[in-house]
C-alpha cells in the first residue's frame, strides 16, 4: 500500500479552479475570474494577475506594485524594485512628526504664558499635537505598506458603513 507524505498532501500549485488564501487580507479567499487569467478575492476586493509558471500573483487595482509567490502552502512577498517612494514617505512622516511638536513647544519656551494659573497648558499642547500627528503618519505608511491587519479592519469597517 502506498503511503502519501503529508507534505504533499498540503502542498498544491497555484491554479485558476482553486482557492488561496488571500495574500492582502489574509482573511478572504482569491478565486480564478470567470473567462479571465486573473483572481479576486471575496473579502477585500482586490484583482490579482497570475503568473502559474513562477507561481505569483500581483495585484493590480491599487497603485503600489505589490507582488507574492505561492509555495505552496503560503504567500512570500516578492520584493519590488520602485523603492523611491518609501524613502520619501518616511521623511515626510519623520517631519510630520518632529516639526509640529517642536514649534509648539519652542514657542511655549520662548513667550512663556503669564500666571500661575497655566496647569502646564503648553505641555499637554504640545503631547496632543505629537500623538495626533503621529497618528496621521501612520496610517500614511499604513495606506502605502497595506499591512494586512490594516486592509482587514479597513474592509471590516466598509462593509459595516455600507449597511
Amino acid at each position: 500500500m502506498d503511503k502519501v507524505h503529508p507534505q504533499s498532501v498540503l502542498s498544491r500549485n497555484l491554479d485558476y479552479q482553486e482557492a488561496f488564501t488571500c495574500p492582502i487580507c489574509r482573511h478572504g479567499q482569491i478565486t480564478g475570474i470567470t473567462l479571465m487569467d486573473a483572481f479576486a478575492c471575496n473579502f477585500c476586493h482586490h484583482i490579482f494577475t497570475a503568473n502559474l509558471v513562477t507561481q505569483s500573483v500581483h495585484v493590480v487595482d491599487i497603485s503600489q506594485p505589490m507582488g507574492w509567490r505561492w509555495t505552496g502552502r503560503s504567500w512570500q512577498p516578492l520584493h519590488q524594485g520602485n523603492t523611491d517612494l518609501t524613502w520619501l514617505i518616511w521623511l515626510v512622516g519623520v517631519i510630520l512628526v518632529t516639526f509640529p511638536p517642536l514649534l509648539i513647544g519652542l514657542t511655549s519656551y520662548i513667550f512663556p504664558t503669564l500666571g500661575e494659573d497655566t496647569w502646564d497648558f503648553p505641555l499637554v499642547w504640545t503631547s496632543i499635537t505629537f500623538l495626533l500627528h503621529l497618528l496621521l503618519v501612520l496610517w500614511l505608511i499604513a495606506e502605502h505598506h497595506q499591512f494586512p491587519p490594516y486592509v482587514s479592519l479597513k474592509v471590516r469597517l466598509g462593509n459595516r458603513l455600507s449597511l
